[in-house]
């Protein structure tokens, strides 16, 4: 699954980096080392382009009548979006990629839970695929929401968790989000454990408290020994 997850780049870092057309004006995002479900972030649509849209994250579905009575859906397993009735009525419209420089997973040792830290090895954002949901709020403002995608994990995270999100490609990020040039069908096929060179390291409980938002989020349990490099098989 992905419960947490990382945005420390900035704005134009993310707009160079993504070839990003359009963003939206009322998005200041500051670097974030703890995001967590209900966070607002930026998120990627196509509309005439590569445009950038403040969602919140937590899906409510479009037919849901009382917003806060229903749980929010902050992942979406990849073998259940065609069966779900939240998640197959967007495959077609409302395909969107979570941008992320890296997530957090925890790793199961009895009673015990060990946080690792996820990302890739050059630096360049994570690219995950998502859905999102548009519906009007209880003031009458457009309320956009978002679930992250999850697939298996890949050989090399297993260890740490049997889900993972499903991390895109740069070739695979158009035909993912631009939903009038891909049917639902061909962008399911990108669904796949990622086949991307991985970094990943045991971090601090510091992370477990939403409440915390600092780089020591990220600092090593062990920063001499405690990194592991997760190559594909």
């Amino acid at each position: 699954m992905c419960g947490r997850k990382t945005l420390t780049k900035g704005k134009m870092e993310i707009i160079e980096e993504l070839s990003i057309k359009e963003w939206d004006d009322s998005l200041d995002i500051q670097p974030n080392y703890n995001v967590v479900p209900t966070s607002i972030m930026p998120i990627m649509i196509y509309k005439d382009g590569r445009t950038v849209r403040a969602m919140r994250w937590g899906l409510i579905p479009e037919w849901t009548k009382d917003i806060s009575a229903v749980p929010i859906l902050i992942n979406a397993r990849c073998e259940s979006l065609t069966e779900k009735p939240s998640f197959r009525g967007l495959l077609n419209t409302n395909r969107c990629i979570v941008i992320t420089d890296g997530y957090y997973e925890w790793q199961k040792s009895g009673s015990r839970k060990q946080p690792f830290y996820i990302h890739q090895p050059d630096g360049r954002l994570l690219t995950m695929a998502g859905l999102y949901s548009s519906r009007k709020a209880p003031d009458g403002q457009t309320l956009l929401t978002y679930t992250v995608v999850t697939t298996p994990a890949n050989a090399q995270l297993k260890f740490i968790h049997e889900r993972m999100p499903a991390i895109l490609m740069p070739e695979q990020i158009e035909p993912w989000i631009n939903c009038r040039e891909s049917d639902h069908k061909s962008a399911l096929n990108l669904l796949q454990p990622a086949s991307i060179s991985l970094h990943a390291y045991p971090v601090g409980a510091f992370v477990n408290s939403v409440k915390n938002n600092s780089p020591q989020c990220l600092q090593a349990v062990n920063p001499a020994a405690g990194q592991t490099s997760l190559l594909n098989a």
